[in-house]
């Protein structure tokens, strides 16, 4: 068994590396346009902090190294996309993002860690920070939510890449799974649950993949000054982003 499950956890963070780099077409579009369009940041921001946790707990928990290696990797990809993001964002999701970083990637991961170390020891350690974690992952799983809806207003999958949605199922499958193996209801829980969301914007996508325009507008208030003068020349099709 513990062969076994060695084997699904090395799996697990093959898969993980793909979920975490899956959206780098997007980034290399963002560069490309010099822009991040209609794309949100959120996913990026909670899989950032989401990272960062597990990263901690794989260090604190007895065994768990697989854990904190992937996640240690995760948190090095999403620090480039966010800093990519900011860079290029227009001022009003440059500032919301940022605010976001600010409260969730530095105030809870801090908050989280030294109230771990200053408070807490030993298992009573291992299993606050495992509710934490979980919290995250579902967070993290369920960030793309938002533009899944739009997703269905839009009629459109631009802006939900198909290869991050597909890692998101095969890490939440892979993860679920192993999870089972070492009896770790922490991953089990959240894992499985993005195993489910993941499946869902694997069915919006084969429902919406052949759209061409979306029947509803959706808001352009944070399109920059430029896009507006290049839509009088070309049209601008919307629709969501998708999302360590």
């Amino acid at each position: 068994m513990a062969e076994l499950s060695f084997f699904v956890g090395v799996i697990g963070n093959i898969i993980s590396v793909l979920m975490f780099l899956s959206p780098a077409g997007t980034f290399r579009r963002i560069i490309r346009n010099k822009s991040t369009e209609e794309f949100e940041s959120f996913p990026y921001v909670c899989t950032w902090l989401n990272s960062s946790l597990w990263t901690y707990y794989g260090i604190i928990k007895p065994g768990a190294y697989l854990v904190a290696t992937i996640n240690s990797f995760g948190v090095v990809v999403q620090s480039f996309f966010l800093g990519v993001f900011l860079i290029y964002a227009p001022s009003l999701m440059k500032a919301k993002t940022g605010i976001m970083v600010g409260i969730l990637d530095i105030g809870m991961l801090t908050a989280a860690i030294v109230v771990s170390e200053l408070v807490l020891e030993g298992e009573k350690r291992i299993e606050a920070l495992g509710f934490v974690c979980a919290g995250l992952n579902i967070m993290m799983y369920a960030s793309p939510l938002s533009v899944m809806k739009t997703v269905i207003k839009s009629r459109s999958v631009e802006y939900m890449p198909f290869m991050l949605s597909l890692f998101f199922s095969l890490n939440g499958g892979i993860w679920t799974f192993y999870a089972f193996l070492v009896h770790d209801w922490f991953l089990a829980v959240p894992n499985g649950m993005g195993l489910g969301l993941g499946l869902i914007q694997l069915l919006l996508y084969a429902i919406y993949r052949n759209a061409r325009k979306p029947l509803l507008p959706l808001n352009t208030s944070i399109i920059t000054s430029q896009q507006q003068l290049d839509s009088q020349t070309q049209p601008l099709i919307s629709s969501p982003h998708p999302q360590p």
